[in-house]
């Protein structure tokens, strides 16, 4: 399939349709998110195995998993997070964050929106001072409001 193509983003999730291990499963075209919910604080964590049944099926199915953009987050407390322990790949260990951003919605592990908050704040300024730039070259008030409408409201 050429690179770019619509149809690529299609024929990739067919292909990565039968990725199921037993752990909860979050598909968005290149990205896959695998998701375990720990309702016991005894039980330890079995990321791990879900992880190396990823790793099986990639081999599998002669894909690669780019280990350098692998990310591992605990969600609660940092007492929970401390007892569980780091995920790794053969001989690679996978980083741990505080906080990342999925389907464009930024997380951080204490499930608080500030991190999000001040991104959406952040790029917001940015395009408002693109706005204040336009006004100053003197674009019409009409396209003004056709930007402000629809570069800056999106993000907010």
């Amino acid at each position: 399939m050429p690179q770019g193509s619509w149809l690529g983003p299609l024929s990739f999730l067919v292909l990565i349709n039968d990725l199921k291990p037993n752990c909860l499963v979050h598909k968005y075209v290149d990205d896959t998110t695998l998701t375990e919910l720990l309702y016991d604080r005894t039980k330890p964590s079995s990321m791990q195995s879900f992880f190396h049944q990823l790793l099986n099926w990639a081999d599998q199915n002669d894909m690669v998993v780019n280990l350098t953009k692998t990310k591992e987050t605990v969600f609660g407390p940092t007492v929970i997070a401390s007892n569980i322990p780091p995920i790794s790949a053969s001989s690679y260990q996978i980083q741990r964050a505080s906080e990342i951003k999925l389907l464009g919605v930024h997380i951080d592990s204490n499930l608080s929106w500030h991190t999000h908050v001040e991104a959406v704040v952040s790029m917001a300024i940015q395009r408002l001072y693109f706005l204040k730039q336009l006004k100053r070259a003197g674009v019409p008030r009409t396209q003004l409001l056709h930007f402000y409408i629809s570069v800056i409201r999106p993000v907010l």
